[in-house]
């Protein structure tokens, strides 16, 4: 692996991710502090997941036609700039007449998102071998999920120590963010064939006919969706396992410390054998952690399934994300990774939907079996509707199919 092109693009997306995650806590918090109302909060990621889904199909073209380094430079640069609106605004004097303007800049920065997700993904493949491909996924992966882990933690540390100027502390992550992917060099890729609609939605026709890249894609909807345990911590905490909050920072924790730690052992080992076989067991694994973690009154046997969440879904995740970049042809890849960047962020804001209505109406600990027990069959029935990915040996005997 050429460590001298993948280390500024990790660089970059730790500051960009580190930013993002910071940015929603202090930006949750000051709006909250300001108004008083939980539909604010609301509003705060409304606005930020409706440009992914408004602009997926213009993002992906953009991303397939354009130079991905560019664009990834280009956003990061325009994010500075939102980032810095949102800085000076908070600075002078912010009152309730103003959350207009800064709903409007967040969701500038969802425009910017929009962009950066599918762009990230797609060039992971022009930065590193085939043979490499999934190593760099694991890392990458691992990264991710420790700057998720990491950015809560130092925004609050931040909140408390400089309050109103965490936001230029933002600023600085997303000018970090941009200057790393300039380091990237200029770089090789295919361009699509096609014109006008058809090349618009190639990425969609392509994964509907790629059974490697649809069952990916779903199978990571739908686990997730149904699967989300992190939005009902707070009840398990206080109702149910009887702890404070620092056991509760404990829990939140604790799958991303199983993902960190099992994607770095992941990026050092040979790779994976067995691929389909493997996919699934994580799946069951997964499932079943959260049927653990549903019926558990123990502190520690909960924070065990919350590892074991956190471990079991880095192992998918890692061969997903293998299997979707090494099964579509590059001059797709802009297109698909940003229905997939769609499908992820859907999922993860749908599940805490989910998770919550659930809860409303029904006792938590059913609320999180049930979604154990849709997991588990979701993970059965892509055994079975996938039979390409379940019978696969080692990536290599992937074919990837013209587009």
């Amino acid at each position: 692996m050429n460590y001298s092109v993948f280390i500024p693009f990790l660089v970059a997306r730790v500051a960009l991710s580190m930013g993002n995650t910071m940015l929603s806590v202090a930006i949750g918090w000051h709006m909250y502090e300001l108004s008083g109302d939980p539909f604010d909060l609301a509003l705060v990621g409304l606005v930020q997941i409706i440009p992914l889904l408004a602009l997926f199909v213009v993002s992906g073209w953009v991303v397939d036609n354009l130079s991905r380094r560019l664009v990834l430079a280009v956003c990061s640069a325009a994010d500075i700039v939102v980032l810095l609106g949102i800085a000076l605004v908070m600075n002078n004097g912010f009152d309730p007449q103003e959350k207009g303007l800064v709903f409007a800049l967040l969701f500038l920065h969802g425009c910017c998102r929009a962009f950066l997700g599918p762009a990230q993904q797609a060039i992971l493949p022009n930065i590193v071998s085939r043979e490499h491909l999934s190593r760099a996924v694991a890392i990458t992966s691992s990264a991710w999920n420790a700057a998720m882990m990491a950015g809560p933690f130092f925004a609050g540390i931040l909140l408390a120590q400089v309050d109103l100027d965490i936001y230029w502390t933002l600023a600085g992550l997303y000018l970090l963010g941009a200057l790393a992917f300039l380091r990237l060099p200029r770089l090789t890729q295919l361009k699509p064939s096609g014109k006008g609609v058809e090349q618009l939605l190639g990425g969609i026709h392509f994964i509907r006919g790629n059974p490697y890249v649809l069952g990916s894609i779903s199978l990571d909807l739908l686990v997730v969706l149904f699967g989300s345990v992190v939005a009902l911590l707070p009840v398990y905490a206080m109702d149910i396992l009887k702890v404070g909050p620092e056991a509760l920072g404990l829990l939140r924790g604790m799958p991303a410390l199983g993902a960190v730690m099992v994607g770095v052992a992941m990026s050092s080992l040979p790779e994976v054998t067995h691929v389909g076989r493997t996919l699934f067991a994580a799946l069951l694994l997964f499932s079943l952690s959260i049927l653990v973690f549903a019926f558990s009154t123990s502190l520690w046997l909960s924070l065990a399934a919350l590892w074991l969440y956190g471990a079991s879904d880095m192992i998918s995740v890692n061969i997903r994300g293998t299997l979707l970049q090494l099964a579509t042809p590059d001059e797709l890849r802009g297109r698909v990774s940003a229905v997939n960047s769609l499908f992820i962020a859907s999922s993860n804001e749908m599940g805490d939907f989910r998770a919550g209505s659930m809860a409303a109406v029904l006792p938590p600990v059913v609320a999180v079996a049930l979604g154990g027990v849709m997991a588990l069959g979701i993970t059965v029935a892509g055994g079975r509707l996938f039979p390409q990915i379940r019978r696969l040996s080692r990536y290599s005997a992937i074919e990837v199919t013209a587009s």
